[in-house]
């Protein structure tokens, strides 16, 4: 039984119709978006709360039926009389509403709770990860991880407690007033002034609780986004000595939340008092109106009888109702948060008839480039400009410049990163904008810098651009990448050992050089036609460095290969040397013809201080600084 209520909703791969787009920005849209690929049990629900709610209707009429048994002149004829009634009510309380109540149960709690929110999060996490690095980089990982949880938490509580106040509120309000009116319509006075009270009451609070929860939301993510940025840079916050100044930097959100949370706390007061001062009027009126009308005998005390019961259900429900109608605009609140990191559509976006980039060649050829980041657009400044470059297939490249000269933005955009603003990047003549990115990326091996590994074993971070290789070739691609030796001594703290230890959150448990060579065997594996190593080896000693070098001969055998290096000794061997500056290409040649030109690369050589590139040329000889 349990099992066909959990598998009401069916797992999904990809939200339907989304691919580039992502959910509406809409907030009612936004809703629809999802509400309706599980609609069917959403009726569900309205069906049993309905039915719950007619049957609770029935327990104030059964307590006056009793009454008015007991008040009768000849009971025994009365119990006779009513016996059928009496049972048939009965039946009803033992049976059908524990029934039902499990029906709805089972439908909310069983179907609705964990299937539609995992739709809801999968969704939108599979939106978010697709989106382009920018959008990453502009905001806190924790605050973008913490809207994707909760956004799906609360538009589904959001949700099935609107469905459920719906009923009670028609179903309890008006059943209450047809009653009452049936009673004596004097009787019905004080539920038609309560309910006028009512919504005067939700209108005055409901929209206020609203816009407090959603300030309350946006200041706990901005807490979770900057106790995560601590967290995630722990080192660097050890390295220097800065505990004292992130404990400020996270209390001041943590204290400005605290104040989001005092200021909706107290509006949660003053609606509480409200709402309870209300619910005492209508039991106090209602029961001095039907005392009235039967010491006037104009009504029986089984009316009263019921009567009471039934405004006093409707005051407990009130303060239901009107605290389930608090947390929907609490959540409602949480969800417009939510939108403005899981509505995005992407910036970077495949062509609706893109095909898979097909590579038996290696040919890249740069016609033209221009590209400017969003902050220099229109500055007159762009990154690249005008650049035209041609790497025949199977060519080792090196590109040397200083930093902001352009290299690794030059990088970026092969990888589609960002799209050209001007001129066409060609693979074996395929334009990149017209084939997928995740073809394109699959092609190309790269080995950065910044190695960042993911806090998975190592064998899956090695096996990560070929998930279908076995434990041997894992092994043969550590061991030419020099790190099969330190792999086999590794242990994690839950007591794994060598290719199953864990790397840590970006790789915190390995050195600089034992991440760079993880990362390197992960390319050795993936074996990429066109390979791009950017700073490749700068993590690594000079003995590691040497001996990987030639594995490195080895690896680019038959591959379109681009290097950067700062240190020049690592790149000059590269059949081809480019020299940028201010995103131009400057030079070109072999490390010999360009020491014997006397130009920009023969002077970067001269400056070298350690194999290292000196930060400034001379005020005479630097150009003007460019971000790459």
């Amino acid at each position: 039984m349990f099992k066909f209520f959990e598998t009401r909703v069916a797992d999904v791969t990809a939200p339907p119709g989304v691919a580039d787009s992502g959910p509406p920005r809409d907030l009612l849209a936004f809703y629809w978006h999802f509400i309706r690929q599980t609609r069917g049990l959403y009726l569900a629900m309205l069906a049993t709360g309905l039915c719950v709610a007619l049957i609770d209707t029935l327990i104030p009429v059964f307590i006056g039926k009793l009454v008015g048994l007991m008040t009768a002149a000849d009971p025994a004829q009365a119990l006779q009389a009513q016996a059928h009634v009496l049972a048939g009510i009965a039946l009803v309380l033992l049976l059908g509403r524990p029934l039902v109540i499990l029906l709805d149960s089972l439908v909310r709690n069983n179907a609705v709770i964990p299937g539609v929110t995992t739709l809801i999060r999968w969704q939108s996490h599979w939106h978010v990860v697709r989106q382009g690095a920018p959008f990453f980089q502009n905001d806190f990982a924790g605050r973008i991880a913490n809207r994707v949880m909760n956004t799906a938490n609360s538009l589904r509580e959001s949700v099935v407690a609107a469905v459920r106040a719906v009923w009670y509120i028609m179903v309890y309000g008006l059943g209450a007033m047809s009653l009452m009116l049936a009673f004596d319509w004097r009787l019905a006075l004080p539920t038609l002034a309560w309910i006028l009270g009512y919504l005067l009451f939700l209108r005055h609070f409901v929209p206020r609780m609203r816009d407090l929860s959603r300030v309350s939301s946006e200041a706990r993510s901005l807490v979770m986004g900057r106790v995560v940025d601590s967290y995630t840079n722990i080192l660097t916050v050890k390295l220097f000595s800065r505990a004292q100044a992130e404990d400020a930097y996270v209390r001041e959100a943590i204290d400005d939340h605290r104040g989001k949370i005092a200021a909706h706390m107290r509006m949660t007061t003053g609606f509480m008092f409200t709402l309870t001062l209300l619910n005492a009027l209508l039991l106090v009126s209602t029961a001095g109106i039907g005392l009235w009308l039967w010491a006037s005998h104009l009504i029986s005390p089984a009316v009263v009888a019921t009567a009471l019961p039934l405004v006093w259900q409707i005051a407990n429900m009130a303060g239901w109702v009107s605290w389930e109608v608090s947390g929907i605009f609490e959540n409602v609140g949480v969800v417009q948060e939510g939108i403005e990191s899981i509505a995005v559509p992407h910036s970077l976006v495949d062509a609706p008839q893109a095909g898979a980039l097909r590579v038996p060649h290696g040919d890249i050829r740069f016609e033209n480039v221009r590209f400017s980041y969003g902050r220099q657009a229109g500055s007159g400044r762009p990154v690249i400009d005008g650049l035209n470059l041609h790497i025949r297939a199977g060519e080792r490249v090196g590109l040397v410049g200083r930093s902001g000269a352009g290299k690794s933005t030059l990088m970026n955009l092969l990888l589609r990163f960002h799209d050209v603003e001007g001129g066409h990047i060609r693979i074996d003549g395929q334009d990149l904008r017209e084939v997928t990115q995740e073809s394109l990326r699959a092609a190309i091996g790269t080995v950065t810098q910044d190695t960042s590994l993911l806090h998975r074993s190592i064998a899956a971070n090695i096996r990560y651009g070929r998930p279908e290789a076995t434990l041997a070739q894992v092994q043969a691609a550590a061991a030419r990448a020099h790190a099969h030796e330190f792999i086999e001594e590794l242990n994690d703290w839950k007591g794994r050992t060598g290719y199953e230890a864990h790397a840590g959150e970006r790789g915190v448990k390995l050195s600089g050089g034992q991440r760079q060579r993880v990362a390197l065997a992960r390319v050795v594996l993936k074996d990429a036609p066109i390979l791009i190593l950017d700073e490749a080896t700068s993590a690594l000693d000079s003995e590691v460095e040497a001996a990987i070098q030639e594995q490195l001969t080895s690896l680019m055998q038959g591959k379109t290969v681009i290097a950067i290096a700062h240190r020049l000794s690592t790149i000059a061997r590269m059949e081809r040397l480019v020299v940028m500056d201010a995103g131009r290409i400057v030079e070109q040649g072999t490390h010999q013809e360009l020491l014997q030109l006397g130009g920009h690369y023969a002077k970067l050589w001269r400056r070298q201080s350690g194999g290292f590139l000196a930060t400034d040329l001379g005020e005479d000889e630097a150009p003007e600084a460019v971000a790459a």
